[in-house]
């Protein structure tokens, strides 16, 4: 079978495939059926579509069949999917839908109520769990693949506008292609060696890249079939995998930290899964998991912008995501000069010795296979500047050229003059014994400058000893003079987005004080509980210093 240069005609593959494709709790469907399913909806797109439109639909959904019917739909007429992210509320919600000119919108019951009093002028509204829908698709049930298309899908035909989780301002919803995304799937069923008797088990959220891209694509190139948890669930994990005959699921760090922190049970091994594929889990994560569970864990880079690709190969050290591909240049760059960084340099135990000179900015001086964004010229000039493609993320390289991956440049901390990558903090904090979930960011420090922030939510049973911590600190040979946190929250649980991932932002946001415990190392390394005495004497200190409204400007009471 020759290799599919769409989507459509991965599609297409499936008609007259009647072993099991699609699975979500009870519910079973053939390859065939999803074929069948996905063009009966493209019939009923192309009927919905207004002449002259862009061929967009937005869908607001949990990982229900719906969604991978309407991807595979979308494909076949050679439309694009908008994911809508269920979390965004009123006015920031209606924005994401009209600025990617959906004229219609795939949604469900549980979800109505988001959209209730929003403007969305000229978008049609269809609601999948009710008879009007049914008896809406019922004409179409005939439709076979390639009988209906609204645009004649090519490699360079929109499939995907996917919004970035950005820090600040707006999401930006990155452009995805056919080609692109079957390339994408293609490549990870000839690295993982995935098969057609895999099952992807797909617990990501389906309006994010992570689950499409990295799951659900590479299971329509392999012909491999996909199960569907509507949201994920630490305690159904195993089950789940389980039931379903799982050998493959895509993870982001936080949910990796969720299942850790789930009661073991002496089966813990007993399951058909032998992959887990995603992002920021930490080399201890994921040797805890491996351990626990058997599964191996296997880090990856990449975003819905595809800026950048990096190769993992059979001998890329413990840590490392890999090297770059072949089709690209991929530096570590100064981000302010743009000057390469020099090669780490590893201490005792593989712990990085100079992470001041060897951090820097992942960058694509080659050819891009970025797409751009939809309607953002100015972010597009700010990702490719200079005629290379700027990703946002901190890495650094060894004398053998593989890349390590130190965090989002948003994340950076500078402290006393020193640049600091947040991710390289949380590593190392990971490896304390009583946290289960670490966040660290940065928060103003009263002359110049940051101070670092820990977050940290603990085990099941454990309480922050101070002086068990920062014990811990001492042991740790690769803990520079200025990573030391100097404050640390104790959270009950860490915020995430609906992605999964810590939410820094909001911790950012909230600062130093939220009304939850909260530690000081005021010098020496001890730390002592922070009270409203030493509060006070903190905002007088910012006050001296003319930094009082950095405070205010983060929140958390100050």
């Amino acid at each position: 079978m020759g290799s599919a240069g769409t989507v459509a005609e991965l599609v297409q593959r499936q008609w007259g495939d009647h072993r099991p494709g699609l699975r979500h709790e009870a519910t079973v469907l053939t390859h065939h059926q999803v074929a069948s399913g996905a063009a009966a909806r493209a019939a009923l797109l192309a009927e919905l579509l207004p002449a002259g439109s862009e061929p967009h639909l937005g869908v607001l959904l949990d990982n229900t069949p719906e969604f991978p019917l309407w991807l595979s739909a979308a494909a076949l007429a050679g439309a694009a999917v908008a994911g809508i992210n269920p979390t965004r509320r009123g006015a920031e919600l209606a924005r994401d839908i009209l600025h990617t000119e959906c004229r219609v919108l795939i949604t469900e019951r549980a979800h109505l109520p988001l959209l209730d009093g929003l403007a969305l002028p000229g978008v049609r509204v269809l609601v999948t769990d009710t008879d009007a829908y049914a008896a809406l698709l019922a004409p179409y049930a005939g439709a076979r693949p390639g009988d209906t298309v609204l645009k004649r899908p090519a490699p360079a035909t929109r499939m995907l506008l996917y919004f970035t989780s950005g820090s600040t301002g707006a999401p930006k919803a990155a452009i995805c292609t056919q080609g692109r995304l079957a390339a994408a799937g293609r490549s990870l069923v000839d690295h993982f060696a995935i098969r057609r008797q895999d099952v992807h088990y797909i617990c990501m959220p389906m309006f994010h890249g992570n689950a499409v891209i990295a799951d659900w694509a590479p299971a329509l190139s392999a012909g491999a079939c996909v199960a569907l948890r509507r949201r994920f669930s630490a305690s159904g994990f195993l089950d789940d995998v389980r039931a379903h005959g799982a050998t493959y699921f895509t993870y982001v760090g936080r949910a990796v930290q969720y299942l850790l922190a789930t009661p073991e049970r002496p089966d813990d091994r007993e399951h058909p899964l032998r992959l887990g594929f995603g992002t920021e889990a930490g080399a201890v994560d994921a040797a805890r998991f491996r351990e626990r569970f058997g599964v191996r864990l296997v880090e990856g880079y990449g975003s819905s912008e595809g800026g950048a690709a990096i190769q993992r190969t059979p001998d890329t050290p413990p840590g490392a995501i890999g090297r770059a591909s072949d089709r690209d240049d991929l530096a570590v760059v100064d981000p302010e000069t743009g000057r390469e960084r020099v090669a780490a340099v590893f201490g005792p135990g593989g712990t990085l010795a100079n992470g001041a000179s060897a951090i820097g900015e992942l960058v694509n001086r080659g050819r891009t296979p970025f797409e751009g964004y939809w309607r953002n010229e100015t972010a597009d000039a700010a990702r490719v500047r200079n005629g290379w493609y700027w990703t946002g993320d901190l890495f650094f390289r060894d004398a053998d050229g593989f890349l390590y991956f130190a965090g989002r440049t948003e994340d950076r901390l500078r402290v006393d003059s020193e640049n600091l990558a947040a991710a390289m903090i949380e590593n190392i904090l990971a490896r304390w014994t009583d946290a289960a979930a670490v966040a660290v960011y940065a928060v103003p420090d009263p002359v110049a400058g940051d101070q670092v922030m820990a977050a940290l939510a603990l085990r099941d049973g454990a309480r922050f000893d101070p002086e068990a911590f920062a014990a811990f600190l001492r042991d740790q040979p690769d803990l520079g003079t200025k990573m030391a946190p100097r404050f640390v929250r104790v959270v009950r649980s860490m915020p995430v987005t609906a992605t999964n991932k810590v939410h820094r932002v909001g911790l950012r946001r909230e600062g130093f004080w939220s009304g939850g415990p909260l530690w000081w190392n005021g010098g020496g390394g001890a730390y002592v509980a922070f009270d409203d005495v030493q509060l006070v004497s903190l905002v007088r200190e910012y006050e001296e210093h003319g930094r009082h409204d950095l405070l205010s400007s983060q929140g958390g009471g100050l």
